[in-house]
């Protein structure tokens, strides 16, 4: 399922993420309680680091960036997508009592229109991607790799592998190909509290890839890639991919 719902909005922090992963939960607690306590927690209050099977991305209509803000002139627009029924159904209805989402009592956001977006179907071994939000690909010691290092395919085939095992139960039924075609490197800011307890330093920053490639592997595991996402840190704005061919 894929979700496409859009905001009113005077601002948005240019570290956005964390504000949508936060209205994602808000509205999760809203459908079902018990539901979001399951998939973000164990044993009470321990987090739950299990992979999540939603991306997400967002598309700001009409901006100005002003320091650490981006003034909206028009509307912000969150794009969801979930192979996930339980979770898309949880979401999609706490979004629609959702009216008004505020964060850290200096945004605030008002739900203008929520509607269900139509998937494209994939009935080939080789489909090209476009890149909705930043394709994160770390290594071994967590660090973003570039992807022209050899490293790249190979940590890409082992989350993805740890994507779909998560969801469906089976990894890869056939190792990925992944051919980059007009790709940008795009550096992400994120707040992240712990980071800056442990350094001193307000802002992280992450380096993902957005733009058009082609991914070849079997065509189960590409529809399911479509749905969950490509990369690391999909349930935080990242990984979001759209059929072009």
């Amino acid at each position: 399922m894929r979700l496409k719902c859009e905001f009113k909005t005077e601002k948005i922090p240019v570290a956005y993420q964390f504000m949508f992963v936060s209205l994602i939960k808000e509205a999760l607690k809203i459908s079902n309680e018990d539901y979001y306590q399951k998939l973000y927690f164990y044993d009470g209050d321990k987090k739950n680091k299990k992979s999540k099977n939603f991306c997400f991305s967002v598309y700001i209509s009409g901006f100005k960036k002003e320091a650490n803000i981006f003034k909206v002139e028009d509307k912000v627009i969150l794009y969801i997508s979930s192979p996930d029924y339980e979770f898309a159904f949880n979401l999609y209805n706490g979004l629609l009592k959702m009216k008004n989402f505020n964060y850290k009592k200096e945004y605030k956001l008002t739900k203008k229109s929520i509607t269900l977006v139509k998937e494209k179907n994939i009935n080939n071994t080789e489909v090209i991607f476009n890149a909705l939000s930043p394709i994160c690909i770390k290594d071994i010691d967590n660090k973003p790799l570039d992807i022209n290092e050899i490293e790249f395919l190979k940590e890409l085939n082992y989350i993805t592998d740890k994507i779909l095992k998560n969801y469906r139960g089976y990894g890869l039924n056939k190792k990925l190909q992944f051919i980059p075609l007009k790709m940008k490197k795009r550096v992400v800011k994120e707040y992240i509290k712990n980071f800056e307890n442990n350094t001193g330093k307000k802002d992280y920053y992450i380096n993902g890839y957005m733009g058009i490639f082609k991914l070849i592997g079997d065509i189960e595991d590409l529809k399911d890639i479509y749905n969950l996402g490509l990369g690391f840190k999909r349930s935080q704005g990242f990984g979001m991919i759209e059929v072009l061919s």
